[in-house]
């Protein structure tokens, strides 16, 4: 009966230390794959902005729609910096473009310090839900750049609002887009998906 005891012992002592081990299997895999996910969602984050327009991130375009809408919306420019000793404005306040059609705007940058800066912009759209119809087919933003101390110099950005928009429903009460850009000095930039606005 001794015996019989001890190997029922050993047995569920042996069962406990099998699920023991699967246990910590399988918390050791959903670690690392929680893990895996940590590292993999700022891109995938950063790729769901471009493509969906979510946040007031537009788009990157290749080139210009075939057709011009009638409908026009205004555009207005605006320009901030973060903690740089930089001067930063839009050379035009606003101007009202139909949809389809190609708009070119500059901003000017004037590094007020008496050391060169290495800068980086980014760039925003609201109202955001007009983000994704907002298309640049060039622009100075996420692109490192040296302005050297008492430079100025004049950034073009060449744009269209795409005439898709014409055709959504809830795009009906858009009459103007801002397109605002930030700079900020290159290490202390955020990073694409935290600069967009989400309110």
């Amino acid at each position: 009966m001794a015996a019989w005891i001890l190997e029922q012992v050993q047995l569920r002592w042996m069962e406990q230390k099998m699920n023991n081990s699967k246990l910590a299997i399988s918390l050791t895999a959903i670690t690392l794959g929680m893990l895996g996910l940590a590292f993999a969602s700022k891109p995938l984050y950063d790729t769901f902005c471009r493509v969906t327009g979510f946040g007031g991130t537009t788009r990157v375009a290749e080139k210009a729609p075939e057709r011009v809408d009638d409908r026009r919306v205004d555009v207005r420019f605006d320009a901030n910096v973060a903690d740089v000793p930089l001067k930063f404005r839009p050379l035009q306040s606003s101007f009202p473009i139909q949809l389809g059609e190609h708009g070119l705007a500059f901003y000017e940058v004037t590094n007020s310090s008496n050391s060169d800066l290495e800068v980086i912009a980014s760039y925003n759209v609201t109202p955001h839900k007009a983000g994704r119809f907002f298309n640049k087919l060039e622009c100075f933003c996420f692109e490192e750049r040296l302005i050297k101390a008492g430079e100025t110099k004049k950034l073009p950005v060449v744009f269209f609002v795409d005439p898709e928009m014409t055709d959504v429903r809830n795009m009906g009460d858009v009459r103007t887009i801002t397109l605002s850009y930030t700079f900020f000095q290159t290490g202390a930039f955020p990073g694409a998906a935290n600069t967009a606005s989400y309110d």
